[in-house]
């Protein structure tokens, strides 16, 4: 059995609770999707205007400039991230600044930037894919999965 608690013990509970309430930030949710909607928008508009220039300007096909717009905006995702930019694109955007191609580079980048006194093999190396390894083994295991139930329903004949 437990002891009743005392006067003492409900004020710190109490106390902590208000505490508590006072230092959880609150969010307006419908204020967060514009954000991030925006944020994630001008990452798209950015990315279709790269595209566009891609095919129109350096007459690349459409897969090339697919490969170029998606290396440009890494690059340009991992030297925000290295001076400390994009984390506040983040704060903003949320969501919007976190799902595109460049959340991902972000991902991988700010690990590397984070552990790298710690040395190239026990700093970056180790800890490069701390954020990323689980979308990375999740997003494989998904795929073989799916894979999988795709193949034994055409074997059966569902497909």
């Amino acid at each position: 059995m437990s002891e009743p608690k005392n006067e003492e013990q409900l004020n710190l509970e109490k106390d902590y609770e208000e505490y508590v309430k006072k230092i959880t930030p609150t969010h307006n949710l419908y204020l967060q999707m514009l954000k991030a909607f925006i944020t994630g928008g001008i990452i798209c508009t950015l990315g279709q205007l790269l595209l566009n220039f891609a095919k129109n300007s350096l007459n690349m096909d459409k897969d090339m400039a697919g490969s170029f717009c998606s290396l440009v905006l890494v690059l340009v995702s991992v030297l925000l991230t290295g001076f400390n930019i994009y984390p506040s694109i983040v704060k903003f955007g949320g969501a919007g600044a976190l799902v595109p191609i460049t959340g991902f580079a972000n991902s991988v980048a700010a690990p590397a930037v984070e552990f790298k006194q710690e040395g190239q093999v026990f700093g970056i190396g180790c800890k490069i894919f701390t954020i990323a390894g689980p979308v990375i083994l999740y997003g494989i295991f998904t795929s073989w999965l799916l894979g999988l139930i795709y193949w034994a329903g055409k074997a059966m004949g569902l497909f």
